[in-house]
């Protein structure tokens, strides 16, 4: 398993090597859904490598969501596991500052919100986003609704 995952990253890396820029323009979004909705920090780590290297638009939310994310999954001190928390929300809320119309963005701080524990006093938007989402659902990529269609199988706030 972790040879794969190396191979996977040593891989990625030329990618962005022959790129000459060192970015690339675009991450695979099902890579990106299975590691926001997995359990596994190598999953969540190799996809976060895959967003640092990126130069997408949706940079800093995914980096953010996914910061979050692995927070919930990691073992060892209740405090890095906050600050890791705090780094995350940060970025995601400074996306959605300069994007409030990108409904993506409230879906991931959704998923995010209706997840985080309690003590992290990060639940104030689950209301407002899963209206935002459910308003504009028919306007959304075909790929970006079927994650939503997913999701919503065990979501609270989406369930008609």
């Amino acid at each position: 398993m972790k040879f794969s995952i190396i191979f996977s990253l040593v891989f990625l890396l030329s990618g962005i090597i022959v790129h000459g820029e060192g970015r690339v323009n675009s991450i695979d979004k099902s890579a990106f859904y299975k590691a926001i909705s997995s359990t596994n920090e190598e999953v969540i780590n190799a996809q976060l490598v895959a967003v640092k290297a990126s130069s997408i638009a949706e940079k800093e939310a995914y980096e953010g969501a996914l910061l979050m994310k692995k927070a919930g999954v990691i073992k060892g001190a209740a405090k890095e596991k906050l600050s890791l928390f705090k780094t995350g929300r940060a970025k995601l809320e400074a996306a959605i500052a300069k994007d409030k119309d990108n409904i993506e963005y409230r879906f991931l701080r959704l998923i995010i919100q209706e997840n985080s524990p309690k003590i992290v006093k990060y639940k104030s938007d689950i209301e407002q986003d899963s209206q935002l989402v459910r308003s504009n659902f028919k306007n959304l990529s075909e790929s970006l609704q079927l994650v939503i269609t997913d999701y919503s199988k065990t979501s609270k706030a989406l369930k008609n």
